[in-house]
């Protein structure tokens, strides 16, 4: 499961998921809380049905949120105030038919009005189609490149799409470059690469620092025993890995000697 981080804390106080969540919780917390649960119930706990109805909705929300695989942790969110949702609207109409309608109307005024908010700040990266990205590698050796090879129709490539151009964006550099090939379009990349396309596939994402014309690192790794070994893919999990923050002073200081030595050349 991913990691919560501060980042993920910060826009789940967006209203999209507060209310998500409120929604999730809104038959326990109503059924609870008096003097709510003494107006619009008979009594203020769960009765045996209920309670059997919740306890099914928790086993499926773990054991599909297990298997979910996502990047970071809003998407869990999303899963969990689904699956919570539909017991509520099951519970709602269980109690009162005109409860379960005006639950369900709420549910879609939210959907409508209050959609999940998603990245829309700057990017800074290139695409690459067939063999431009080897011929710009070739043809710039001072630069450094993370590389991301994706899949437009994988989940986690499209969850790990607003934070791979948020990185761009905040470290990208005339020689620390950001780039992005689509595999279904460009299968000589993925051979070339040794990524695995099928729709079963863990590979995808798969980030590429390429540094000298040569790949130094790569996430996620395939094992010598062949096993693949999962990396998490947040923001902050990646900038630590490939050590963004360094790379980014290290290129910025080694352009800022270029630049020198170009007006040093100038003067003389």
């Amino acid at each position: 499961m991913a990691l919560i981080t501060l980042r993920d804390l910060r826009k789940v106080l967006h209203p999209h998921y507060l209310v998500n969540i409120i929604l999730s919780l809104s038959f326990i917390l109503m059924r609870k809380i008096h003097p709510f649960c003494t107006y619009l119930f008979d009594s203020c706990s769960l009765n045996h049905k209920e309670s059997e109805i919740l306890f099914f909705a928790a086993i499926i929300i773990v054991f599909r949120t297990r298997k979910q695989g996502a990047v970071n942790f809003l998407p869990y969110i999303g899963t969990a105030c689904m699956f919570s949702k539909l017991a509520g609207l099951l519970l709602w109409f269980l109690a009162d038919p005109l409860y379960g309608v005006l639950f369900a109307v709420l549910c879609l005024l939210h959907l409508l009005l209050m959609p999940e908010p998603c990245y829309k700040g700057p990017e800074n990266m290139t695409y690459f189609n067939g063999n431009d990205l080897e011929e710009s590698i070739k043809r710039e050796k001072g630069t450094v490149w993370l590389i991301e090879l994706y899949a437009a129709w994988n989940p986690t490539c499209i969850e790990f799409a607003p934070t791979f151009s948020e990185l761009s964006a905040n470290y990208a550099l005339d020689n620390l470059k950001f780039g992005k090939v689509e595999l279904s379009r460009n299968p000589e990349v993925a051979d070339k690469y040794k990524i695995n396309t099928s729709p079963l596939s863990k590979q995808m994402p798969t980030l590429i620092l390429v540094k000298n014309g040569k790949e130094e690192m790569r996430r996620p790794l395939v094992s010598n025993n062949g096993k693949l070994v999962t990396f998490n893919f947040n923001y902050a999990n990646v900038v630590s890995t490939f050590d963004l923050n360094n790379l980014h002073i290290d290129c910025k200081k080694a352009l800022k000697d270029k630049s020198k030595t170009k007006q040093h050349l100038k003067d003389e």
